[in-house]
């Protein structure tokens, strides 16, 4: 609206200030006027009546003077004269309405009767008799107790006093209109520097730093706009100085091993980087908690952590088991002067430090563990025969056949730690080729459906293959097929089921291996993947078949070597889900 903004509000305190100083004004100039025309009246007429007193004064000669009176006067004035020697004579007048005074009237009234007798000057506004006009009327005292007097209608003084308050009024509008023009202008050329900064601030709010208000003048407006581009400069610099810390600190939060979560007071998550992303995802999964919510809840751990630091605590230090996995959390406040307005936390996953404490334990037992068993019956049974305790050729040969039985399994665990150490020393061979998926995959579980009929499993194969061919060494990948898949048989009960499922499309190979079986326990997820991992013998349905524990650090080898990653998702008494993914190589077909 025009009365909000500036220009209006300048230009209307302009117009109502000319106007009340132009009312003032004219009432005082109204009321001077109207005394001034009153004034020159009665002057006017007392100015005739003195020059017609001096000539009765001088003149005796009635007819004379009366001549002499008509040609000195007025037109709109009547002169009434009282002679000396009693005589009394009135003029005519061009105001038909101004009636001829009386001599009789004049002597009635003692104000006039004090002009004669007295000799006093007289100036009075009087009512006419026999008429209600009001006239002025001025006497002039006369030799010998005569006297003139002249008197005049009031319509003309006010004729007069219209003329000129007609004047005042026009006069008073001329100069509104112009003040009105020239404030709108004034406050339009005063302003218009004012609108251009709006603009260039409406700009700056949009991020436009480079907007300059154009430099009009050169008075304090002027010295506003050179600070106001000074100002957007610094704000440019500013900001550019501050965008490049946040990229800063973004690209080292996000580069961070360590997960990094950012909270307000209200546990609201503001940071997170993607290590944290992934503590959250397994702690969702862990919770049965959608990952599609768009307001995903804050875990109950860093809530409580948040409230002992909001509460007063300079630091808390938590440790998480989630999904088998070891956190180590510290969190710490942030302040907002002396009040705490959220916290950080730093998440670190201390699960491999955790595996190698434990491998450095149990390595050296383990491999005594496994060969202890073959070394012993192989003592015991060699001893047998050489002590002669088997007196008949079948007993010995049985003997011998178990002498050589678990000389190849300690052959077999011997050869598969080579193998195990050559694949993590980096020393794996893989010879590559365009495998055909679907051929490749139905081959394999075609060997297992005999063992898994057997154990009364079924066995799955969902296909989600777009891309018929990919690229990898097919032995090494049967070999992981192998191990996942007679794992998953062996810990599944009867009646349950193994479900493959494939997927592969121009980019990668997705293989998953689920099971309804016996699971595994949370606390040994994370060495699943280990050397000499054996998961509690007492899930196992087929006790006669025993695994050597490194089928499953084998196949996490084989599948680094690919460039892929191999993951494993179980709950106890519900399932497992061991999933790969190989990337397809580009390089093969260069």
């Amino acid at each position: 609206m025009f009365w909000r903004s500036v220009v209006g509000k300048l230009a209307i305190t302009i117009l109502l200030l000319v106007c009340f100083v132009l009312f003032i004004l004219s009432i005082f100039l109204l009321q001077f006027f109207e005394n001034f025309h009153l004034d020159e009246a009665e002057t006017s007429m007392m100015k005739t009546a003195t020059k017609i007193s001096y000539l009765v004064d001088e003149q005796e000669d009635h007819s004379v003077i009366q001549e002499t009176v008509d040609l000195i006067k007025d037109p709109t004035n009547r002169v009434a004269i009282i002679f000396p020697d009693g005589d009394f004579w009135v003029s005519e007048s061009n105001d038909n309405h101004l009636f001829k005074l009386e001599e009789d009237w004049i002597k009635n009234d003692p104000e006039l009767v004090e002009v004669m007798t007295e000799s006093k000057e007289l100036k009075k506004q009087i009512t006419l008799p026999n008429s209600d006009m009001d006239a002025i009327i001025v006497g002039k005292p006369v030799l010998n107790n005569g006297g003139v007097f002249v008197y005049q209608s009031l319509q003309a003084v006010e004729q007069t006093k219209l003329e000129t308050r007609k004047i005042i009024y026009l006069a008073a509008g001329i100069a509104l209109v112009l003040t009105t023009f020239f404030a709108v202008f004034l406050s339009t050329r005063i302003t218009s520097p004012l609108i251009k900064m709006r603009e260039a601030a409406h700009e700056l709010t949009r991020g436009e730093f480079n907007t300059k208000v154009p430099i009009l003048t050169h008075d304090e407006i002027g010295d506003l706009a050179i600070e106001f581009n000074r100002m957007g400069r610094q704000l440019k610099f500013h900001i550019n100085a501050l965008r490049q810390e946040k990229e800063q600190f973004s690209s080292i939060v996000t580069s961070m091993a360590d997960g990094v979560v950012t909270l307000n007071r209200n546990g609201d998550m503001i940071v997170i980087n993607p290590p944290a992303e992934k503590f959250l995802e397994n702690w969702y999964f862990e919770h049965n908690v959608s990952t599609n919510l768009s307001n995903k809840p804050l875990p109950v751990e860093l809530k409580e952590v948040l409230e002992e630091v909001i509460g007063g605590e300079d630091k808390v230090l938590r440790e998480i088991v989630i999904q088998g996995r070891n956190y180590v959390m510290l969190m710490t406040p942030l302040y907002d002067g002396s009040q705490v307005r959220g916290a950080v936390a730093v998440i670190r996953d201390m699960t491999e430090e955790r595996r190698l404490d434990k491998l450095r334990k149990d390595f050296i037992a383990n491999v005594s563990h496994e060969l202890r068993t073959p070394i012993s019956m192989l003592q015991g049974y060699s001893e047998a025969i050489v002590d002669d305790i088997a007196e008949s050729k079948e007993e010995k040969n049985e003997l011998a056949k178990i002498i050589q039985d678990e000389s190849l399994r300690m052959g077999r665990l011997v050869n598969e730690l080579l193998d195990l150490a050559r694949m993590e020393a980096g020393h794996i061979q893989l010879n590559k080729e365009e495998v055909e998926i679907q051929a490749f995959v139905e081959r394999i579980l075609k060997k297992f459906q005999g063992i898994a009929a057997d154990n009364q499993v079924e066995l799955l194969f969902e296909n989600h293959i777009k891309s018929n061919t990919a690229i990898l060494d097919p032995d090494r990948v049967e070999q992981i097929f192998t191990n996942l898949i007679d794992n998953a048989i062996r810990h599944t009960d009867e009646n349950g089921f193994v479900k493959v499922s494939v997927k592969n499309n121009e980019n990668e190979l997705v293989v998953s291996i689920e099971d309804n079986g016996s699971g595994i326990p949370e606390e040994d997820l994370p060495f699943v993947f280990e050397r000499f991992y054996k998961s509690d013998k007492s899930r196992t349905r087929n006790k006669q078949k025993k695994g050597t524990g490194l089928g499953l650090a084998i196949a996490k080898n084989i599948v680094n070597a690919h460039n892929g990653s191999i993951s494993v998702k179980s709950k106890l008494h519900q399932g497992t889900t061991f999933t790969f993914n190989i990337p397809r190589d580009k390089q093969f077909f260069i």
